[in-house]
């Protein structure tokens, strides 16, 4: 009966309760409740450019793939975007002391070997990060912009626009179209499933680390 559901309701409810974990991290929470100082984000930002990295390195040669091929649009591409950030949060020697915490380096390694091995699985890493960026990122950049007095929709929180989604609702509809063209038997698409969350769970593993670096400034 699962075949009935089309995929792009499938993994927005497989991935569910591990989207609402990740959303309600305790970084997360004190970062944007302003608990933490500008230098939490700084990490943050730093923390995700290992990611994008990770995740835009072979789109040229994913872009000829006939699964992950339709997903590679250019108008998404963030690891400029968090350079651009980079220098203007930390200034232009930014590369020099950024170093990705354990489990972001593990995140990132997961994510070169599904591009590099496993298309499909890509896509589910794919999923939950760009359509998670057109949607509660933007929440991200508002708040970032207020606590630390950044430029509206300009360096330091580039990272968040997408001038080149002219449509954002638009985009996340035709998004979830291919995805529910991806042609998965229903091994393939349980296989998929579980990468989503893994992709959650991995994420999630990257708050809790920088949770631990960043304890909150609490009342006494």
């Amino acid at each position: 009966m699962s075949d009935t559901i089309p995929f792009s309701t499938a993994i927005r409810t497989a991935t569910e309760e591990q989207h609402t974990e990740a959303e309600n991290s305790r970084f997360m929470s004190d970062m944007l409740g302003g608990a933490l100082g500008v230098d939490s984000y700084h990490r943050y930002t730093g923390q995700l450019w290992f990611i994008y990295r990770a995740l835009e390195g072979r789109w040229n040669h994913l872009s000829d793939d006939p699964v992950a091929g339709p997903f590679i649009r250019p108008e998404l591409a963030r690891t400029a975007e968090l350079e651009r950030d980079l220098i203007h949060l930390i200034g232009p020697a930014w590369r020099e002391d950024l170093q990705p915490l354990p489990a972001t380096a593990a995140y990132a390694a997961r994510i070169v070997e599904c591009a590099h091995q496993w298309p499909a699985g890509y896509i589910a890493h794919h999923y939950t990060r760009y359509l998670g960026d057109l949607s509660g990122g933007q929440v991200i950049r508002g708040t970032a912009e207020k606590l630390w007095n950044l430029p509206h929709r300009g360096d330091g929180v580039r990272f968040y626009v997408f001038d080149a989604v002219g449509n954002p609702a638009a985009f996340k509809r035709e998004y979830r179209a291919l995805l529910d063209q991806l042609p998965f038997d229903e091994l393939e698409r349980r296989r998929v499933l579980d990468e989503g969350k893994r992709a959650f769970a991995m994420n999630t593993a990257v708050f809790e680390e920088l949770a631990a670096e960043f304890p909150a400034r609490r009342p006494s």
